[in-house]
């Protein structure tokens, strides 16, 4: 139990950090800046797409969806909400476009990890998951830009608008100053700084706005990092925008992380999973049947282990052979284990994704689920292409040729 808490031990404190700097984010009124100028001149037709490319942009410079979600993604639900747009549609966007990010950056320490388990070159991986994620990110691009015209006609009329702008300008000051703690976020990330101390440095500096341009005591300040901002304003939605963060308030989703984890070292060390993935293995025929065997036991390994880290690199142990057999290039494995771990581990409940993401943006993993569409997509997509043979990749012989029989048959006639 104790092997399956070290492994994932990091993710402990970033639960605590992100409920601190929610905290901080809406003390500081760098939250309610954001609203404030995301209503005068974001339309809400066009919010969804442009709010999936500016997830993907940040989550592909810092290579985190984690902090991603609990910066911009708590942002553009503040935003989202006051238009009109139903939440769950809008951590969906947010969570496909995080999970795209953290998938496709050589920053992303998912996408490091399933290259060296599988002991290929990380741009190679990187370049064998364009061949899937790129289509789907098309389509779930597509999709947003439809579902957001169609939300954009029913969005809050303008006058009700302006009455959230005043209500927000009556209780914070909104100027440009008070967006410098997520500005020093966005600057730590793309310049690597670690999570724990970028997330805690932009805490402090939000603490001193809270202070000083927002003019709090220093005790309220504290103790809303600890317990949760309470704010009341008169008008209901931005009081549960406004009514969050807070240590205590990841508290849940901290223990059930920490049962899950201890549950799933449980189960590698009893090699529960080992032996049913072997004996999937032993079932599967074809390649294509490889690839989605592949994505399916991540999938289950996410569900028992509650944490994709452990599921990319007991899949990376148990599959490498098989496509060594089957003459497939092992990036196709680094790219499966990525899509079948990474993209699920936010759709399930009980993993450390799903728990995080349900309580940082206020929506139940089973709500935005069927709207996060890059992170099921990507799996239908992919699974598809490897049985219509699209992206196998061949292991390249010493020649540089791929060790495929039928090549070689045709080659030997040919000479």
């Amino acid at each position: 139990m104790c092997k399956g808490i070290n492994s994932a031990l990091p993710a402990v404190f970033i639960f605590v950090l992100i409920g601190v700097l929610i905290a901080a984010f809406i003390a500081s009124g760098t939250l309610a800046t954001l609203i404030y100028y995301g209503i005068e001149f974001i339309s809400p037709a066009f919010f969804l797409p442009g709010g999936l490319l500016l997830c993907s942009f940040m989550s592909l410079a810092t290579g985190s969806s984690w902090g991603t979600v609990g910066t911009i993604g708590v942002v553009l639900m503040g935003i989202g909400s006051t238009m009109g747009i139903p939440e769950p549609v809008i951590a969906g966007m947010v969570i496909s476009g995080a999970c795209f990010g953290d998938k496709m950056s050589p920053m992303s320490d998912t996408t490091n990890l399933s290259a060296m388990t599988s002991k290929t070159n990380l741009y190679s991986h990187i370049n064998s998951m364009f061949y899937t994620t790129g289509p789907s990110y098309l389509i779930t691009l597509i999709a947003f830009t439809v579902i957001g015209l169609e939300y954009g006609s029913t969005a809050l009329p303008s006058h009700q608008l302006e009455v959230l702008q005043t209500t927000l300008a009556s209780h914070f000051n909104t100027s440009l100053i008070t967006l410098l703690p997520l500005a020093t976020m966005f600057v730590l990330s793309v310049a690597r700084v670690s999570a724990e101390p970028a997330m805690m440095f932009t805490s402090i500096i939000a603490v001193a706005i809270a202070a000083i341009i927002q003019e709090q005591s220093f005790p309220a300040i504290l103790n809303s990092l600890y317990h949760g901002c309470s704010i009341h304003t008169g008008e209901n939605v931005l009081d549960q925008i406004f009514s969050r963060g807070g240590i205590t308030s990841m508290m849940w989703t901290l223990s059930l992380s920490l049962i899950a984890l201890a549950l799933g070292g449980i189960l590698e060390s009893c090699r529960i999973l080992k032996v049913l993935i072997e004996f999937i293995l032993g079932k599967v025929r074809r390649t294509a049947g490889l690839v989605a065997a592949t994505i399916g036991s991540c999938i289950v390994g996410n569900m028992a282990m509650g944490e994709a880290y452990m599921t990319i690199i007991l899949g990376g142990q148990l599959f490498g052979e098989a496509y060594d057999s089957k003459g497939i290039d092992r990036r196709v494995m680094s790219r499966s284990l990525e899509e079948g771990a990474t993209l699920t581990s936010g759709l399930i409940p009980w993993t450390t994704g799903g728990a995080f993401f349900a309580s940082t943006l206020g929506v139940s993993v089973l709500d935005y689920a069927p709207w996060a569409l890059l992170n099921w997509l990507n799996l239908v997509v992919s699974i598809a292409m490897a049985y219509m043979g699209i992206a196998l990749f061949k292991i390249k012989s010493s020649s540089g040729h791929p060790t495929d029989p039928v090549f070689n048959s045709a080659l030997k006639t040919a000479v």
